[in-house]
């Protein structure tokens, strides 16, 4: 696995020798030209977020690396990493990548005068050397809508709930489905066809009614 590490400031280095202890390759970005090499994942380190936002611009790469992260690169972001992801910062007008739906607060524990070392015990662990920063911390995180899934139908046939007409339906809405389980029944040149769900999920809707006919394709069922 390779492991590109933006590398124009900030705490790059110890990025890059955790993760070749780990077994990733990694490669240091600090022009644009180092964005033709292909990778599969991206760290931005702790640092300066003004200053790392600042140079990823100046040097080109900041609608590239936006992209590669709008199109589901995963990344890990420390600290100034946090920030240069957030969607939202609640005490600074800047903006850079906001890819993830966050609401983050800079300096959230005081000045970096306030930073300090220390050794304090940890439950279940013992004595723990610690250092406390001004890292951001995330203030709200925007919750995500469910994307609903479609059962659709496989054939041309008929649609039918049920295996007969004086059994209940193979499901009905609100009802908790698993992949692989049957969901109905179509009819095609008389031949019964059971079709299964691809999905795990609740039913939200059914689609169809009893008996009616069903084109290749068409939605059967709204899953979520």
């Amino acid at each position: 696995m390779k492991i590109a590490v933006l590398a124009v400031q900030g705490a790059f280095i110890e990025h890059e020798k955790k993760l070749e202890k780990l077994g990733a390759q990694c490669i240091e970005l600090r022009k644009k030209e180092n964005l033709e090499e292909d990778f599969d994942g991206l760290v931005l380190p702790g640092g300066e977020s003004t200053v790392q936002g600042k140079l990823l611009k100046e040097l080109g790469m900041f609608d590239a690396l936006k992209e590669k992260i709008e199109a589901g690169m995963s990344v890990l972001a420390t600290c100034a990493g946090l920030i240069l992801l957030a969607k939202d910062l609640t005490n600074d007008d800047h903006r850079y990548f906001a890819t993830l739906p966050v609401s983050v607060r800079r300096n959230a524990y005081g000045r970096q005068l306030g930073s300090f070392h220390t050794t304090e015990e940890f439950e279940g662990i013992g004595k723990v050397p610690m250092t406390f920063i001004r890292a951001p911390f995330v203030e709200k995180a925007e919750e995500e809508e469910e994307e609903s899934l479609f059962i659709t139908s496989p054939i041309v046939g008929t649609f039918y709930s049920a295996s007969a007409p004086d059994v209940p339906a193979f499901v009905k809405v609100g009802d908790q489905v698993k992949a692989g389980q049957t969901v109905c029944i179509l009819e095609a040149m008389k031949l019964m066809n059971e079709i299964e769900s691809d999905f795990e999920g609740t039913i939200e809707e059914v689609l169809v009614e009893n008996g009616a006919a069903v084109e290749y394709g068409q939605p059967l069922f709204v899953i979520k």
